[in-house]
């Protein structure tokens, strides 16, 4: 096939964009996704996890909601090592009103709690803090409609901060310790800086930074997606 000066002109326009597209943060290369943070990678790139509402159960709970003896079924597993999404769905029941078709995380936890977003407890008529989880106390509570029963919980629904998960290995290069707050930048249309964004170096991590729904909406970020640490 004989190439024409015009088509020539084409092909190098099309693979200079594609190498300029590479290089920015955020881009990612469908033929050959890099996973962050390994070996030849920016440290400071991380993928990005949405985040829906959802909670996690007791074990006394999961069975008062589910019945006696009853086990979370594994629908799909998290990026976090031994986390997973179960078939089981529940309702939350507030003042106002009431979400349905919850999803439940498992493995089971010490202690209920319920992640939503701001919008949410506006749906249901609470207003719960910012916070890490497990960080329980003063807390709203709400009701969990289950298939085979009820519970009414004192404490235990929060709007998740907005978290990295990252290995120690990785914290230690980029200066980072677990509990440091910092800035995330998402590049894009509608992209710009996420504030306050709290590192939880533990073992057993997956690199991936947690958003809300809300949050992701307000960038145009997606599971999947990459944005860029901003070290100190």
């Amino acid at each position: 096939m004989q190439l024409t000066n015009d088509t020539v002109e084409r092909i190098i326009q099309e693979v200079l964009a594609r190498d300029i597209l590479a290089g920015l943060p955020g881009a990612r290369d469908s033929r050959a996704p890099a996973s962050a943070g390994s070996s030849g990678t920016d440290p400071r790139l991380v993928p990005v996890g949405v985040s829906n509402r959802h909670l996690h159960l007791s074990r006394a709970d999961l069975e008062a909601l589910f019945g006696p003896g009853a086990a979370l079924h594994r629908m799909k597993a998290m990026k976090q090592p031994g986390q997973f999404a179960a078939e089981e769905t529940v309702t939350l029941k507030g003042p106002k009103g009431s979400l349905a078709k919850v999803r439940v995380l498992g493995p089971v936890r010490p202690e209920t709690q319920v992640e939503i977003s701001i919008a949410d407890g506006f749906a249901l008529g609470i207003a719960p803090p910012l916070r890490m989880s497990g960080q329980l106390e003063d807390t709203p509570g709400i009701e969990i409609i289950g298939p085979r029963g009820r519970v009414c919980k004192e404490r235990g629904v929060i709007v998740a901060q907005r978290h990295i998960h990252m290995p120690p290995d990785i914290a230690a290069r980029l200066g980072l310790r677990n509990g440091q707050v910092v800035d995330v930048e998402a590049i894009g249309e509608r992209g710009g800086i996420l504030h306050a964004v709290a590192i939880r170096a533990v073992e057993a991590s997956a690199l991936e930074l947690h958003i809300d729904v809300e949050e992701a909406n307000a960038l145009c970020l997606r599971n999947g997606d990459t944005v860029r640490i901003l070290t100190p």
